[in-house]
């Protein structure tokens, strides 16, 4: 076990922060009426948003960038300084983002980022050289700290102010500072294959899923392609569900008002769901969550503890409005599918519970490809429901579960929900970059609200313990990690197209469509490519679609009833019996092979 370790608290993060300043400084030096916003460290670099009077081009980059060594070398402190309000307003006067970020921490006790500064806010700058910016740090001590040589601009996009579309639009610009040259150099070999495996690009161009503006931003359609995994995937969850000893459930797309009041949704959640609906003079609000519909089937009778555990799975469709800006190819949507599903049991039964739990969600990720984890463990934050002791005993059994499967996890203390502890677990992918999927989250909140009860053995009635539990997260998020883990080669059992024939010259189509036929009864995937195009070209357009088996049919193969298998990789094992490929084609999906 470690504590968490933050990323805002090491060097690399100071680092960057520092060069955001750099950079601000050498853009403004540029475009002295500029108007500068926001510009954090992130993870592997940092940002800065800027209102300038026209749009930044390649040449302007290379120009900043070249100013910003210039700048590093002169060797400038990063001095901090605490002011009050009428200094803060006379030194960005002409600064109009800076003045609102200023009546923000001012009025709402917020930073420019909009973190909460605690009960005294405070007023602070820094200076390095002849630049002032609105911040709290931390920083380097002196731009001497900074390698020129590790720093790189990337690119500029567009970035509504406040993440709100219906304010300017602002450019922001993207860069990464490392400690040295080396570091940067394989970053930027790691971006480089990152652009590679970029879902948005990569679900286009294999003709999986599409996004439309005129039918509502954030929402995904999905192609037949795209929903042959989809089912391949949702098939296979099901089964293991019920394996698992999971009873499917389906619950309706909007509810009343009232149950959203209750459920505390209206209080907590408003600003994150779509605006209501009249229906014969009630409202009705589209579901962000399933839980309280199946809170509601859970009430439909009075409960015995010989009925416990219940746990109830759906792949239930939700919808939460998320700002424009914030949209992100699948990764960020506003309509998902949730790989949901709650856990009822008596607090005897919670431990073995979420043992049980744990375990399905590793194997469940293990058998689509991802074998790193990180764990980890959130717990009581000051502001809670439920008493002291069930919180105890509910981070126990996370803990305890964690710690008999040997897992290596990070506490996050205070991290909890405010209606209960969780477990967090993110996948490492291909290019080493974690992922956030499952989540194991206790709720004394809902059974409260609910009056959910049970009877125990002693004939009296008793507050059942829920778990809520996601373990892909949300299909459409689950499909676009997935995406650029593969870059796109899915494995042969989720592969939309598992195998396509390619008929060498026209008397080979007819034969070519007969072994389709056979295949398809075998249960697998295929197409024939009958186009008038060159083998090669065929053979080149199967790669480019990533089609893990390639069957290239000539006279010989029809003579000796055969196929010449290509294999995605290169590989060539070449002729043999359409029985053998059928056997090794299943073997590779009931194994589910990468290849």
């Amino acid at each position: 076990m470690a504590e968490k370790v933050k990323y805002e608290e090491s060097h690399l993060y100071r680092l960057r922060h520092s060069v955001s300043h750099v950079m601000a400084q050498a853009v403004l030096e540029k475009f002295p009426e500029g108007k500068v916003a926001i510009g954090p460290p992130i993870e592997n670099g940092f940002y800065y948003d800027f209102d300038l009077p026209r749009p930044l081009t390649p040449e302007d980059l290379e120009e900043i960038e070249a100013r910003m060594r210039e700048i590093i070398a002169e060797g400038y402190d990063f001095v901090y300084q605490e002011i009050d309000e009428k200094e803060a307003r006379q030194i960005f006067a002409d600064q109009q983002y800076k003045l609102e970020l200023i009546d923000g921490i001012l009025s709402a006790g917020t930073d420019e980022y909009g973190e909460h500064l605690g009960e005294v806010p405070k007023l602070s700058i820094y200076r390095s050289g002849p630049f002032v910016d609105l911040c709290r740090g931390p920083h380097v001590s002196s731009t001497r700290e900074i390698n020129p040589d590790a720093i790189k601009l990337l690119s500029v996009a567009g970035a509504y102010w406040r993440g709100d579309e219906r304010r300017p639009m602002l450019q922001r610009i993207y860069g990464t500072a490392w400690e040295t040259a080396q570091q940067l150099d394989e970053f930027l070999a790691w971006q480089e294959e990152v652009e590679k495996r970029d879902h948005r690009r990569l679900i286009k161009e294999l003709d999986l899923i599409s996004f439309h503006e005129e039918g509502g931003a954030g929402l995904a359609y999905w192609h037949p392609k795209g929903g042959r995994i989809r089912q391949v995937i949702e098939d296979f969850w099901r089964a293991r569900h019920r394996e698992g000893g999971y009873e499917i459930v389906f619950t309706p797309h909007v509810g009343k008002a009232q149950l959203w009041d209750q459920s505390g949704h209206l209080d907590f959640y408003r600003d994150s769901m779509y605006s209501p609906m009249d229906i014969e003079g009630v409202e009705y609000f589209i579901k962000p969550m399933n839980c309280p519909f199946h809170i509601l089937m859970y009430k439909t009778r009075l409960r015995s503890y010989r009925e416990l555990p219940l746990r109830w799975a759906e792949l239930g469709t939700v919808y939460r409005y998320e700002r424009s800006g914030v949209l992100h190819g699948l990764l960020r949507v506003r309509g998902f599918t949730q790989d949901d599903a709650h856990i009822f049991c008596t607090p005897e039964q919670i431990e073995d519970e979420i043992l049980r739990v744990l375990r399905f969600s590793l194997d469940l990720l293990r058998a689509f490809g991802f074998s790193e984890f990180q764990v980890y463990l959130s717990t009581m934050p000051e502001k809670h429901v439920g008493e002291p002791e069930r919180w105890e005993q509910a981070q126990v059994s996370l803990r305890k579960a964690i710690e008999v499967e040997g897992l290596p996890y990070e506490v996050d203390e205070g991290g909890g929900a405010f209606y209960g502890p969780k477990i967090d677990i993110h996948v490492k992918d291909a290019l080493g970059r974690t992922w956030q999927l499952t989540t194991i989250q206790f709720d004394f909140n809902l059974p409260d609200r609910f009056d959910m009860t049970y009877v125990g053995e002693d004939g009296k009635e008793h507050r059942p313990y829920m778990v809520h539990r996601a373990l892909l997260g949300s299909l459409e998020r689950f499909f676009g990690v997935l995406v650029e883990h593969y870059g796109g080669a899915f494995p042969v059992w989720l592969a939309p197209v598992q195998m396509v024939l390619i008929p060498i010259a026209d008397r080979h189509v007819e034969y070519a469509h007969a072994v389709a036929e056979q295949v398809r009864a075998a249960g697998l995937r295929v197409e024939v490519d009958d186009s008038s195009e060159r083998m090669q070209a065929k053979i080149r357009n199967a790669q480019m679609h990533k089609v893990p088996y390639m069957l290239v049919i000539g006279d010989r193969e029809m003579e000796a009833g055969q196929v010449n298998l290509r294999m995605r990789d290169g590989n060539v094992p070449g002729a043999m019996s359409v029985d053998d490929f059928i056997a090794l084609a299943q073997d590779a999906v009931a194994e589910r092979r990468l290849l």
